[in-house]
């Protein structure tokens, strides 16, 4: 089962169990990830980059790659969570800018308001798709922005499933 079937099924109540999942996905594991919040209807996530021996890169400090990894899955989550399974959700491009070298634990926190989720339904429901924007800043220790990172979605609804009767020839007549 995919990530985002999995969501589609998770009542609200087991977003404890989806962030404990998480938490132990390998990539997060090894990279000093950790989800440390989920909002009640997991439109907002609060993230950590835990510092570690092996998640440093040349000069000692963050791995670019744990940085972005951090901030990559929670923005089309949100998304996805707040439209619901008749939609589709995909990331579609991301920018990562490092302003200053990362050390210690990096938090940053990826939410996704009611308006954006109105404003993207109206949007999809006139043009048919939609790519809305997200912006989030990864903050150091001391409350420094240590990264800015832009990312863009891809949004469109589900097509219909047919109906029985729809994929039925109408020739075919039914055997008793």
């Amino acid at each position: 089962m995919t990530l985002q079937a999995w969501i589609e099924r998770t009542p609200v109540g087991m977003r404890k169990a989806f962030m404990h999942a998480m938490n132990l996905y390998p990539p997060f594991v090894g990279a000093g990830i950790r989800i440390a919040a989920v909002a009640p209807d997991m439109s907002a996530f609060d993230v950590e980059l835990r510092q570690l021996p092996w998640t440093r890169n040349f000069v000692g400090t963050h791995f670019g790659g744990s940085i972005y990894a951090m901030c990559d899955p929670f923005f089309m989550v949100a998304l996805a969570t707040q439209l619901g399974p008749e939609y589709l959700v995909w990331d579609k491009t991301a920018e990562i800018r490092f302003l200053r070298p990362g050390r210690g634990t990096l938090r940053a926190r990826f939410a996704v308001t009611p308006e954006q989720v109105a404003q993207i339904r109206a949007d999809v429901a006139a043009g048919g798709k939609c790519e809305p924007t997200f912006d989030s800043d990864v903050i150091g220790p001391s409350g420094e922005v240590i990264a800015s990172v832009h990312k863009r979605l891809w949004v469109k609804r589900k097509a219909p499933r047919p109906t029985t009767s729809q994929t039925e020839p109408s020739h075919v007549q039914p055997t008793a």
